[in-house]
């Protein structure tokens, strides 16, 4: 009797533990269904807030961002087309001296040329049978012998050496009449860009007079924006060119052409691209984004050198463009940048060596930026190109 008592209690104590775990464990799930709800609320609040912001948006002002991206656009394909037009210059001043030089050399050959044919010519009917005829003995034959060998095989030589500089010559004429015509060309294009500027220009401040004083002040940011993006790709241009004049022009060029064989990872855990290239007009890279990003850790894509690790700021102090950011050269052919950091959360400076899914930043949203996330570009060149083909 007593043991069944015992078992009784033990079975009773039992139920009483299992009703409040189970109390707990429904308490736990309505708490987590209630935060899961009001988290999918708070994002599409999120959504709703950002489509009322475009839709605030005058269609004039829409104009004039459409416009200032174009603008950019234009100016960045001149920057271009006047780097292109330094190299042809200096690909012709190079061809020219080229050309002089073998000039000069064929001259000089030519003129040797001509003196040994009056030499012979002088000689008379003496041939080079008849020097041999007159050898004296064995020993002068084989001296004569050697020397009339010589003497033909110098003539024929020089000939031939003649003849090639003749071709190098007509090469080098050739490269250069290809590369005048180039250089035509590309002050074409540069022309045809240059007029659609100014008409995108004048297009943009007829729009922009009949703007308000707020809607002014958008405009004069996206601008600096666009102006801070020309010079970051100059800067990392220059780095480009740089490194591929130095590696004898082989630099990256295979990693360019097959983005998949980066090797790249991804700058932060557990969040997708939200926002992809060109997303929206002069959207350059992807951004991740998501619920609790904000100060998450944000990783080099691959291990490489920072080139570039500052922050953009107005003189009166206040962050804008990409804010926060950090370029990581990979010596591949390819650079990637990292943008909107959290203020001060960068940890590495430029010139220092990092590896792959090492931390460099914190998720922030500094700069030209409405709301926490990563905004990720990959650059060729110092160009900007899609980053999705080398991320994984």
């Amino acid at each position: 009797m007593k043991k069944i008592g015992l078992k009784i209690l033990g079975i009773l104590i039992t139920a009483i533990i299992l009703l409040q775990y189970n109390v707990v464990i429904g308490a736990t799930k309505s708490e987590l269904n209630a935060s899961s709800s009001e988290t999918d609320q708070k994002i599409e609040e999120a959504k709703e807030e950002l489509e009322n912001i475009s839709a605030e948006k005058s269609e004039t002002l829409q104009q004039v961002e459409e416009l200032i991206t174009q603008i950019s656009s234009y100016q960045s394909e001149i920057d271009d087309l006047d780097t292109k037009l330094s190299e042809i210059n200096t690909q012709i001043e190079s061809a020219q001296d080229k050309i002089n030089e073998k000039q000069e050399n064929y001259d000089e050959q030519q003129e040797l040329l001509e003196k040994r044919l009056v030499a012979t010519y002088e000689a008379g009917e003496t041939s080079y049978l008849d020097v041999l005829l007159s050898s004296s003995s064995l020993t002068d034959l084989i001296s004569n012998y050697y020397l009339i060998s010589e003497i033909t095989e110098s003539d024929m030589e020089l000939m031939e050496k003649i003849e090639k500089e003749k071709q190098e010559i007509e090469t080098a004429k050739q490269e250069l009449e290809t590369n005048k015509k180039e250089l035509d060309s590309t002050r074409a294009q540069k022309q045809q860009k240059t007029t659609e500027l100014q008409n995108a220009k004048t297009q943009k401040d007829n729009y922009v007079a009949q703007l308000n004083e707020d809607e002014k002040n958008t405009q004069a940011e996206l601008e600096q924006f666009e102006q801070d993006k020309r010079d970051i790709q100059a800067q990392l241009a220059e780095i480009a060119r740089k490194e591929t004049a130095s590696s004898g022009g082989s630099n990256g060029s295979n990693i360019a052409n097959n983005p998949s064989s980066s090797g790249y990872i991804r700058p932060i855990v557990g969040y997708g691209i939200t926002c992809g290239w060109m997303g929206y007009s002069g959207h350059t890279g992807v951004d991740f984004s998501g619920s609790g990003i904000a100060g998450k850790p944000i990783l080099a894509a691959k291990a490489g050198t920072v080139v570039t690790s500052t922050a953009l700021k107005y003189s009166n102090g206040n962050y804008r463009s990409y804010g926060e950011y950090i370029v990581i050269n990979h010596h591949d052919g390819t650079m990637t940048l990292y943008a909107h950091g959290a203020p001060g959360s960068r940890l590495v400076s430029a010139g220092q060596s990092v590896s792959q899914g090492q931390q460099i930043m914190s998720v922030g949203t500094t700069g030209n930026s409405t709301g926490y996330h990563l905004h990720f570009e990959v650059r060729v060149n110092g160009r900007p190109v899609n980053p999705a083909p080398y991320l994984p």
